[in-house]
């Protein structure tokens, strides 16, 4: 799954969340340039997109959301911190619990 993550400067912590939940490529755009940010297109291949709103503006948050909606795309939005973009994350993505996810196995996530 390709995920294009909008807000943020440091975001190791959720494309390691990411990777382990098995995205394969994620795009990151820190939004430090407001002017600039919403004239920006989502990607064509991108499946997903993440907001981090503690770092975004309600007209870059806006026009992001409506542009996903257009192409169908889940929308995750959450604050800048890895518990509660993992919670947020699942409940857009639809597991409910990790033991239903694919990739429960292998998953580097502390699930305790």
């Amino acid at each position: 799954m390709s995920i294009l993550i909008i807000g943020g400067d440091k975001i190791s912590s959720i494309e390691s969340i990411l990777k382990a939940l098995g995205a394969s490529s994620i795009v990151h755009w820190n939004a430090r340039k407001k002017a600039s940010t919403c004239k920006k297109i989502i990607p064509i291949n991108i499946e997903c997109v993440v907001m981090l709103t503690s770092f975004l503006n309600h007209n870059a948050m806006k026009h992001f959301r409506s542009e996903a909606k257009k192409r169908d795309l889940p929308v995750v939005c959450s604050k800048h911190n890895s518990s509660c973009f993992y919670d947020e994350y699942i409940k857009v993505m639809g597991a409910s619990n990790c033991v239903d996810c694919d990739k429960y196995s292998s998953c580097k996530i502390d699930k305790g």
